[in-house]
């Protein structure tokens, strides 16, 4: 899949979702043509990505991945749908506070955790977002900075086994918050959410026109998820969609096969 054509196709589709102009006029979405002039400079000097190291820290190994089950997600709260939604904005000023355990397995089972376990089902079960064709095209990582319990790094969420993978050590908050165009938002808050998504899962039974767009929409089903558990949660999120995709790659040391689609920095706010 040529990636001039998800370029295109990105601000027709995350638009369409509410949940992208909930970024409104403070957003640096506004940014394409700062990201169109910091990918062709990677371009110009990128070398291999595959042995090194990104800004100094090492990938962890395969061989050596380090796994966290988290705690079991809460299905019940203190606030309604209604009040969620009625209070939901985008926040953009977090506060030095970690964040615990609980909340991190919250947040990402509300992304796109199993809510009715089918253990023939290899893909699970249901889940928090609805997906065409129970395809599941989208990786959900968390980016640790500030948790209690859990070393700083990158992860990627489990949903089957509601566990993370480290797949990055160290903490990668100020080079991730350099490839979303400077926003610090995204270095102040203590963990934030990306997604990616592998579009072959769902391209492969539906076409790439009509593929493509179910893979758009899932991610905002999934985000606006995001938006309301944070809400009901005391804290604060952020969609970002101005971001630049190859320093991206390297920073979560993404596979060959996965696209870019979203950051949510998540944590208290001002």
């Amino acid at each position: 899949m040529k990636a001039i054509k998800l370029k295109n196709l990105l601000p027709l589709f995350l638009i369409a979702i509410f949940i992208f102009s909930a970024c409104d006029n403070n957003t640096q979405e506004n940014g394409s043509n700062d990201i169109a002039e910091a990918e062709n400079e990677l371009d110009n000097d990128a070398e291999s990505s595959e042995s090194q190291t990104i800004a100094g820290l090492e990938l962890a190994a395969d061989s050596q991945s380090s796994y966290i089950v988290l705690p079991p997600p809460e299905d019940d709260g203190n606030m309604s749908v209604e009040r969620a939604l009625a209070n939901r904005r985008s926040q953009r000023n977090f506060q030095n506070q970690a964040l615990s355990l609980e909340q991190v397995s919250q947040i990402l089972w509300a992304a796109y955790g199993i809510t009715l376990p089918r253990p023939d089902d290899p893909r699970g079960g249901l889940r928090t977002t609805p997906s065409a064709g129970a395809l599941f095209p989208l990786e959900v990582y968390v980016i640790v900075g500030n948790v209690d319990g859990i070393k700083p790094g990158v992860y990627r969420y489990i949903p089957t086994d509601h566990k993370i993978e480290q797949v990055v050590d160290g903490d990668i908050r100020s080079e991730l918050s350099d490839a979303a165009l400077g926003q610090r938002m995204v270095e102040a808050a203590p963990i934030s959410v990306f997604y990616t998504a592998v579009f072959e899962r769902t391209t492969e039974i539906y076409g790439d026109d009509r593929g493509i767009i179910y893979v758009y929409m899932e991610v905002g089903h999934s985000a606006q998820n995001v938006y309301l558990q944070a809400e009901a949660m005391g804290l604060g999120t952020c969609a970002i969609g101005a971001f630049i995709d190859g320093r991206i790659q390297q920073i979560l040391n993404l596979t060959d096969d996965e696209e870019p689609l979203y950051l949510m920095p998540v944590g208290y706010y001002y």
